[in-house]
């Protein structure tokens, strides 16, 4: 059974990973709600790092491709 200082950790845990990510996902044009992937244990950052690293991003330069 948890008890409610380890859950408040839990959940500031949880959003010092989930803010940064919500941010990324607003400046890069994507869909922020994508960020809730990080909750998916085991994967869900590397899906993350993944879908950036690899999607065409809505405010990339045109033009510009590396």
């Amino acid at each position: 059974m948890l008890m409610v200082p380890e859950i408040l950790q839990v959940v500031i845990v949880g959003l010092m990973i989930v803010i940064p990510v919500i941010l990324i996902y607003k400046k890069a044009g994507l869909n922020p709600l994508w960020a809730g992937l990080v909750f998916l244990p085991g994967f869900g950052l590397l899906l993350i790092f993944l879908q950036l690293a690899l999607m065409d991003w809505p405010n990339a330069k045109r033009g510009f491709r590396s």
